[in-house]
């Protein structure tokens, strides 16, 4: 089958990097985070096609330049799920074992859990199931480690901050990106920030119960201690909302941009995650 270049979902249509051996038997979706695009994936990427996988890196809504809505409704968990599902059946794999980093995993774990047809394992990198992640917000110390997610609900305000690609990079340094992984996703989104900030604004628009459905495919969540944003207490609620094979692989030392910091690793850990699918 040709290799995708870009998939539409509706009227909207998404960029997507695919790559890897020709003859793969299996492949890997991979989707990136805020305030981040697919290059994140790069080095994991490289990685995975040396281990024989396919992968696919979509930039995701409110990312692509042809997938842009307005308005924060059309950022809702569901439509972003829909989106990851629509690449899926447009690749030609049948199933995938899906990667997601940061809000990234958010649509992976709902991915597993909406489409399970669709999804062979699942790898929350650094953000657990969000059933997981709600419970430590409101019965655990999540909360203050998620402020960002109250202030990016005003109008206009991040945008003027995040618009000015100066401070966006400094800003992301701040939480241990390297400069030059910082001036990239500045860059990247310093123009058009309003759609990947519509991904938290349109969380209090999501189907109620929508993400608490428990997952039914083994499942991975790989945490880095250097986390500035997400709580050992979040990760370890998974379980309770994961009914398959399930690990937790922790890494030392290594900050919330785990694609970045610790492509080795993290790579190893999803080849290592494929081979449960049997």
């Amino acid at each position: 089958m040709p290799r995708l270049t870009a998939f539409t979902h509706g009227s909207l249509r998404f960029d997507v990097t695919d790559a890897g051996p020709e003859d793969a038997d299996e492949t890997v979706l991979l989707l990136h985070g805020f305030p981040q695009t697919s290059v994140s994936w790069d080095p994991v990427a490289t990685r995975l096609h040396d281990a024989g996988l396919r992968t696919l890196a979509p930039d995701q809504r409110g990312y692509s330049p042809g997938a842009r809505p307005s308005g924060r409704r059309a950022y809702r968990v569901e439509n972003l799920v829909d989106d990851a599902a629509a690449l899926v059946e447009s690749s030609g794999a049948g199933s995938v074992h899906v990667v997601g980093h940061d809000w990234g995993a958010v649509v992976a774990w709902a991915l597993a859990a909406h489409r399970p047809e669709l999804v062979r394992t699942v790898t929350g990198v650094s953000v657990p199931h969000p059933a997981a992640f709600l419970r430590a917000m409101y019965a655990g110390p999540q909360l203050p480690h998620s402020w960002y997610m109250g202030a990016f609900q005003l109008p206009r305000l991040p945008e003027l901050l995040l618009g000015d690609e100066g401070r966006f990079a400094a800003m992301l340094r701040r939480t241990g990106a390297t400069p030059g992984n910082a001036a990239r996703d500045a860059a990247a989104l310093a123009a058009h920030i309003t759609g990947p900030l519509n991904w938290y604004r349109a969380l209090p628009l999501a189907s109620p119960g929508y993400t608490a459905r428990p997952v039914q495919r083994p499942a991975l969540q790989v945490w880095s201690d250097g986390d500035d944003f997400i709580t050992r207490a979040a990760v370890e609620n998974n379980p309770r909302f994961v009914t398959a094979p399930y690990r937790l692989e922790v890494l030392s030392g290594v900050s919330h941009w785990i694609p970045d910091e610790a492509p080795d690793e993290l790579a190893a850990m999803v080849v290592r995650q494929t081979a449960l699918a049997g």
